[in-house]
């Protein structure tokens, strides 16, 4: 049985049992939670433990691959410069519309409470403005990190990483040689707990639909319409951008576009696509090679355009069943952080990229992320759609930098 089968099977598990108890017996499925809610969030800290160093050596290592990358000629800084962009647009555009959608549906107080109940203290802003831009730059790196502060731990490792492109290629090498293997073998440990998932995803979810009953089920539902509605949105702006910056005819661009979309959606891997997106780039767009032949493989190791939208809308999605109301900084604060997260964290695999990423975000948001592990198993739900957004994004990135490289005569 595969990884996704298991966690589902312990998702569905959980909430086919949860629902029975509230809806036969809610006293005895209250006392039930209470038993299985420890376990649950013993494999939770499990997860979490692994995010502070993960998140540190993801940011430090993206810069510099960004830098390395970038330094390999102008088509590359073109192309750098067009990732950053469109990650922006994308985390900013689900800033706006995630929380203006789910405004329009009342949350289920029983789910806020079940939530509630079994996440740790919300985190509020207090202090004003003055506070939360001293806030940004830590005194102390190290009690940052020790208090699992993702925004100012972040910014000190965009210092550090900035700082290593200074160096010597020697001993910068070495640290970030280091930093990768830090990054790998959290992904291991995150990997070993994964292994543990459907039983903790059961003991998570039965908690949870032991005290909501069917709410449980339905703001599961609105979460994959949620997403699989941003996603479908990305891909229609990602060709309106692709018509007008990068100058393509709107029917030629999705002559080369649809088949390229087809095999995304039928392997759910953006590399698997990349034989696919260079032909249909040099072969159905006359993009020249000189730019696909760069600028695809980067995009495949450092561009993933739904990744933001993940990151904030399951943000988002958190506080509104919560019942959390999100302020402007907390929303900036995910724009930020989940660009940085996303340009470091590509090329992760499975399940383990949804945990390691939507953490450091979720939580620098100001958020519980006892949910998260719930909002996993089902995001295998709407990843077709993402991938199909991926490679949309991907051949958008392409069409761009070929209309700003052309007549120039740097193709290094």
């Amino acid at each position: 049985m595969s990884q996704t089968a298991r966690v589902l099977t312990g998702l569905v598990a959980g909430i086919v049992l949860g629902i029975l108890l509230a809806w036969q017996a809610p006293d005895l499925g209250l006392r039930i939670a209470a038993i299985v809610e420890p376990f649950g969030k013993l494999w939770l800290n499990a997860l979490q433990m692994t995010v502070v160093p993960l998140v540190f050596a993801l940011v430090v290592v993206g810069i510099n691959q960004a830098s390395d990358a970038a330094h390999s000629g102008r088509v590359a800084q073109q192309a750098i410069v067009s990732f950053v962009i469109l990650l922006a647009a994308a985390a900013a555009m689900t800033a706006v519309l995630a929380p203006l959608a789910l405004s329009m549906l009342q949350p289920d107080p029983a789910v806020a409470a079940a939530l509630r109940g079994h996440a740790q203290d919300i985190a509020t802003p207090s202090g004003g403005w003055a506070d939360a831009l001293i806030a940004i730059v830590p005194s102390n790196p190290f009690a940052a990190a020790a208090a699992s502060a993702m925004l100012p731990l972040v910014t000190f490792a965009l210092f550090f990483g900035f700082a290593l492109t200074r160096l010597a290629p020697e001993p910068r090498a070495q640290v970030v040689g280091l930093l990768k293997a830090v990054s790998d073998a959290m992904i291991v440990i995150v990997h070993w707990v994964l292994w543990a998932a459907p039983v903790g995803i059961f003991a998570l979810v039965l908690a949870l639909t032991a005290r909501a009953g069917l709410g449980m089920l339905q703001a599961l539902g609105i979460y994959i319409l949620l997403e699989c509605a941003l996603y479908v949105l990305a891909v229609v702006l990602l060709v309106a951008v692709a018509v007008t910056v990068g100058k393509r005819r709107f029917r030629h661009f999705m002559a080369g576009l649809v088949p390229v979309q087809a095999v995304a959606a039928s392997t759910q891997s953006s590399l698997a696509t990349l034989p696919a997106m260079l032909d249909s780039a040099q072969n159905r767009l006359d993009i020249p090679a000189r730019v696909s032949g760069l600028v695809l493989p980067m995009a495949v190791s450092l561009f993933r355009i739904t990744s933001p939208i993940q990151y904030i809308a399951t943000a988002c999605f958190v506080a509104w069943a919560l019942g959390v109301d999100l302020t402007a900084a907390q929303l900036a604060t995910g724009v930020a952080l989940s660009v940085l997260v996303s340009m470091g964290s590509v090329g992760l695999p499975g399940q383990a990229i949804f945990l390691a990423t939507n953490l450091p975000v979720t939580s620098a948001m100001g958020l519980p992320i006892a949910p998260l592990p719930v909002l996993m198993a089902v995001d295998a739900i709407p990843d077709v759609l993402a991938t199909v957004g991926n490679v949309t994004g991907d051949m958008t990135a392409t069409a761009v930098v070929a209309a700003r490289s052309e007549g120039s005569p740097d193709a290094s």
